[in-house]
């Protein structure tokens, strides 16, 4: 699997968790509506790299997803752009 985020999704994501230092970002499988596969959705929070099976870094941001959220993708990759009619990060699995 790989994780790629455009450079416009990484600054909607700078912007929101406004850091003052270095900051990793894991995006986590989660019930919910909308997402890859029925009654599942992605979530994000801050946390740290145990065993993370994509990494993306950009610029002081690090974007991962840990293994045990390995199954959400069904060996695809997860593409992260911004919705620009939104304004806000949309996930694609490709």
């Amino acid at each position: 699997m790989k994780l790629r985020i455009d450079e416009a999704a990484t600054t909607w994501y700078k912007d929101t968790f406004e850091p003052s230092s270095p900051i990793a970002l894991r995006f986590y499988v989660r019930y919910g509506f909308g997402g890859h596969i029925p009654g599942f959705s992605l979530a994000i929070k801050m946390a740290t790299p145990e065993n993370p099976i994509a990494t993306a870094e950009k610029g002081d941001m690090l974007f991962f997803v840990e293994e045990s959220d390995a199954w959400y993708f069904e060996e695809k990759d997860l593409h992260i752009k911004l919705d620009e009619n939104l304004q806000e990060p949309t996930f694609l699995y490709e």
